[in-house]
């Protein structure tokens, strides 16, 4: 079971990115899936959740009006669309899954995929 992520890359600040994640070895249609990532010499922070079967999502007040995360059941695909972004969030963002969305809020979730790079120039 894992989550492979990508889409990440170099952008202007004001440019867009779409993350995409892809989970492989069950269904996650009873999991909750969502975004965090790490700056360097920073924490890692939640950024963005999507409730199990869709439906519902939260962000981190950073992130809120810009961010968009939607989820495709039938490909096991969560994503991430970013924009209007700020060099501040530059940083490896990875994707999560767990059962209970309060999990990847709090950023201990069950299964976390690799990250990807996110860089935003100034």
């Amino acid at each position: 079971v894992q989550l492979q992520a990508s889409g990440g890359g170099l952008v202007q600040a004001g440019g867009s990115l779409r993350l995409s994640c892809a989970g492989s070895g069950r269904t996650f249609d009873n999991y909750a899936m969502g975004w965090s990532r790490q700056a360097p010499g920073k924490e890692r922070e939640f950024v963005a959740v999507i409730k199990r079967r869709g439906g519902s999502t939260y962000y981190a007040d950073s992130v809120k009006g810009r961010f968009t995360v939607s989820r495709d059941l039938a490909k096991n695909m969560v994503y991430l669309q970013m924009d209007s972004l700020k060099p501040e969030d530059t940083a490896v963002y990875y994707c999560a899954a767990d059962p209970v969305l309060h999990k990847i809020v709090v950023v201990t979730p069950e299964l976390w995929g690799q990250g990807t790079q996110v860089t935003v120039s100034s």
